[in-house]
């Protein structure tokens, strides 16, 4: 679920990316699980438009459908949990769920990889 949440909300597209998100999983397991979504329909692999030679994931119109089962997980983490999300931004994001639905979908649908929320963080370019 954290490449899923990766790919929703931080706006990760490449292995390197989920590489260096600090969650210190193995490339081998990485590799498998972005493997294991694809099976199951929830990432699709694409050739990157600038370069071709790199691969970047995608979450598929399944994937995303997701989307409102992440956004319950990410606020209970936070309510419950030290995710070093401010407390403030939780209780926006769980008082605007259809707003914050929305812009996942929107940025979804017009692949925009900026992360849904500054400090989330995203990819290091």
């Amino acid at each position: 679920m954290l490449i899923v949440r990766d790919l929703m909300v931080r706006g990760f597209r490449r292995f390197g990316d989920f590489e260096q998100s600090g969650e210190g999983i193995a490339t081998n397991i990485l590799a498998d699980r972005l493997r294991r979504l694809q099976q199951a329909e929830l990432v699709e692999a694409e050739p990157d438009p600038e370069d071709r030679r790199k691969v970047n994931y995608r979450l598929t119109e399944k994937g995303i459908g997701l989307a409102p089962v992440m956004l319950e997980l990410l606020i209970w983490g936070a309510r419950h949990e030290n995710t070093g999300a401010p407390r403030e931004v939780v209780e926006q994001m769980a008082a605007n769920r259809d707003a914050v639905l929305a812009e996942t979908r929107r940025r979804w649908v017009e692949r925009d990889p900026r992360p849904i929320l500054p400090w989330l963080g995203g990819p290091k370019r």
